[in-house]
């Protein structure tokens, strides 16, 4: 078993690979329909299992296209990863949608709709706090 160090480090070398092979690596037309880009890789303590969330900009008929090119890159992907990085064994590849940002974007949304909504606050008149002055002896 790897320690929670190394694990993180190949995690963060597993991104950087996978990022660069997005930007030139795969030819496939459905993985450039909508901005992918990684922002997360989680693997197993075994290093035999590696999860590479994805957010994905653009329509949901481009999201599930590049999921499904995606999908059909992974063996290309591991091949890849295999040759760029000095592992014994290569990890298996699952790509995941990560839709944090969008769910991050509809709650800040939200808040700036209450915020909009929001009822003025009344002035409080200054006149109570004098009366509270005659106890202070």
């Amino acid at each position: 078993m790897a320690t929670t160090r190394r694990v993180s480090r190949v995690a963060e070398l597993i991104k950087r690979e996978v990022s660069q092979m997005l930007l030139s690596g795969i030819k496939d037309d459905r993985v450039g329909t909508g901005m992918v880009s990684v922002t997360d890789v989680d693997v197993s303590g075994d290093l035999q299992h590696a999860k590479i969330y994805v957010s994905i900009y653009g329509s949901d008929e481009a999201k599930v296209e590049t999921m499904a090119g995606l999908k059909s890159a992974t063996g290309y992907v591991r091949s890849e990863l295999g040759a760029r990085v000095r592992l014994r064994r290569t990890p298996e590849v699952v790509f995941v949608e990560d839709r944090s940002i969008e769910r991050g974007n509809k709650v800040l949304s939200l808040l700036n709709q209450l915020e909009n909504n929001r009822p003025k606050e009344s002035q409080v008149s200054d006149d109570s706090t004098d009366e509270d002055d005659d106890f202070a002896d």
